[in-house]
């Protein structure tokens, strides 16, 4: 009770929550008198089964309390050193997140999506800050403590995360700098394309009144340009070769292997469009020429060449991918091999009389021109020898 109401009257609670900066008051005052409570209990307690004639009680208790009362300066030291290192920890954690904010630099991490005001940029420097305190504090009080089934591990898990502490710092410059990088060249590049006329490569490829049919309550106001969409993809692309040189700094084998193979497979898919694209493009340009023939079969053909070559481009694309090249390739030849053989069933057994018909007209036609020739020749030649040796 002295405890409760001298430290009560004194306020300390309070300032200690000034000094801090945290409103929620700390309850030091309650936990220093329950302690003293129970270390003056302890103290009376040998004395009272001694009293009892407990001996055997009386021995462990004993024991304990010799116990108690040679760790209690290793206990009064630990917890000074924490005390002292968390206030510290507190008030300096206070000072720079106020001088961060005071440079201006919320405003900028503002660019990174640190909007809100327990995410800003100042409040995660002062974290920060508060954590590489609190942890050489953590140590040394562990260290003063002098429990060494408690200090070892402790002490050993915190070497390890403040020597980490580096690299960490490291990758996060990285990929900071990454997405600096990858904000910068998307914007030239997404400018450079658009200044080219880049977001015309649906007309290029063919496929302009598909998109000019689109539904217009599809079309949503953040609806990005083949430009943009682009230069998306390669801000992508260079954030994952940051986040490889990150994951090196710290050497995270697994962690860098995964990130390895998403990269592998983002270029084969890449690559794969490209084909497709590439693919498209002169299908559609092969029908354009084929249908420009004027004949009356030359749409059909052109269809047909069209259809043809996008079949060809698409198993090319899905084996760059590498999406089950096997079964691309089986697919693919089945798909010949049906065609080729519904071509020859049709013409050969349910056209059989149309087909023989056309061959009849092709050597008709064959014959007419034939003698058509031989007319012509004599007519442009009348004179002829006698003498058929000259005829010879």
């Amino acid at each position: 009770m002295v405890i409760i109401r001298g430290l009560g009257s004194l306020g300390l609670e309070r300032r200690l929550g000034e000094q801090t900066g945290e409103t929620q008051q700390f309850a030091v005052t309650e936990t220093v008198a329950n302690a003293l409570y129970w270390f003056i209990f302890l103290l009376f307690l040998p004395a009272v089964l001694s009293t009892l004639e407990l001996e055997g009680t009386l021995q462990p208790v004993q024991q304990l309390l010799n116990q108690v009362l040679s760790m209690l300066p290793n206990i009064f030291g630990a917890v000074l050193i924490g005390g002292a290192g968390w206030l510290i920890a507190q008030v300096v954690r206070r000072i720079v997140t106020n001088l961060v904010a005071a440079t201006g630099a919320d405003q900028m991490g503002q660019k990174f999506g640190l909007n809100q005001s327990q995410q800003s940029l100042s409040v995660i420097t002062g974290t920060l800050v508060y954590v590489l305190i609190l942890i050489p504090t953590a140590i040394a009080a562990l260290n003063a403590l002098k429990i060494e089934a408690i200090s070892q591990p402790a002490i050993s898990m915190l070497t390890q995360i403040l020597n980490a502490i580096p690299q960490i710092f490291t990758a996060v410059a990285i990929l900071g700098i990454a997405y600096v990088i990858g904000q910068f060249v998307s914007e030239i590049l997404t400018n450079v394309l658009t200044g080219i006329g880049f977001n015309n490569i649906f007309q290029w490829l063919g496929m302009g009144s598909i998109v000019n049919q689109a539904p217009p309550n599809t079309q949503s106001t953040t609806s990005r340009t083949p430009a943009e969409v682009l230069g998306v993809v390669a801000w992508v692309g260079i954030m994952l070769f940051g986040a490889i040189a990150a994951t090196n700094v710290l050497q995270i084998p697994a962690l860098t292997q995964i990130i390895s193979a998403l990269t592998v497979v983002a270029g084969q898919v890449i690559y794969g469009l490209i084909v497709f694209a590439i693919g498209l493009y002169l299908a559609n340009l092969a029908f354009s020429i084929i249908s420009s023939s004027g004949n009356r079969q030359a749409k059909i053909v052109g269809q047909a060449a069209r259809i043809s070559i996008i079949a060809l481009v698409t198993a090319m694309a899905l084996q760059q991918m590498g999406i089950a090249s096997d079964i691309v390739n089986l697919a693919f030849g089945l798909l010949l091999g049906a065609i080729a053989v519904a071509i020859a069933l049709a013409f050969g057994l349910g056209g059989r009389d149309i087909a023989a018909e056309q061959v009849r007209s092709w050597l008709a036609s064959f014959q007419d021109s034939d003698k058509t020739g031989d007319k012509v020749d004599q007519t442009t030649n009348p004179t002829t020898s006698t003498n058929p040796t000259d005829n010879y």
